[in-house]
């Protein structure tokens, strides 16, 4: 996969990420940094930790799905990109909550929005990808826009975070169809 799809997957992996951060700064009046930050370590740390573990098990599965491989990948991706598009038309949730910051919540939030990643390290694997620089990548992405977007959330509420759920579900499943077209393709030559 080169580098472009990956910086196009780690975009589409951080808008669930992003679209939490915009709502929690949208429920607090007084944004400081050590928030900002608190979140987006959070969120980047687990969008970088959950693909290795997907990685890893699909290493193990690997020798049993190997004829179906990019269909596994087309269809995980594309039905994780769908539920973000779907969970985009939820109610807006900019309440004002006791500690919307606290690393419980945070903690919970984060192994949440990253369990897409998950399944984005499953189909690296079955497509017998090196992981270290998508993870990288996919974590430093999370991480920067997740800062960016409790700002956002703050100034502009939650708005902009159910349009980049929408944004990252179609990135993740044209990727999806990339790879299926692209293996297809190679199978037909």
């Amino acid at each position: 996969m080169d580098l472009l799809t990956v910086l196009f997957m780690a975009l589409g992996l951080s808008m669930d990420a992003v679209a939490v951060s915009i709502s929690r700064g949208c429920m607090v009046r007084r944004l400081q940094v050590r928030h900002m930050f608190r979140m987006a370590f959070f969120f980047g740390f687990f969008q970088m930790l959950m693909p290795v573990a997907g990685w890893l098990a699909g290493l193990a599965l690997s020798r049993f799905l190997s004829g179906v491989d990019h269909w596994i990948a087309f269809g995980l991706l594309a039905f994780i990109g769908g539920k973000m598009i779907r969970e985009a038309r939820r109610p807006d949730d900019c309440e004002l909550p006791a500690h919307p910051f606290h690393p419980l919540t945070l903690l919970a939030l984060a192994v949440a929005t990253s369990i897409d990643a998950l399944a984005v390290g499953l189909s690296f694997s079955l497509l017998r990808m090196m992981i270290v620089t998508p993870v990288l990548i996919i974590g430093l992405v999370t991480f920067t826009l997740s800062f960016l977007a409790v700002i956002l959330g703050n100034r502009f509420g939650t708005l902009l975070g159910r349009k980049m759920e929408v944004v990252g579900g179609l990135i993740l499943i044209g990727i999806g169809v990339r790879i299926l077209i692209q293996h297809l393709s190679a199978a037909a030559s």
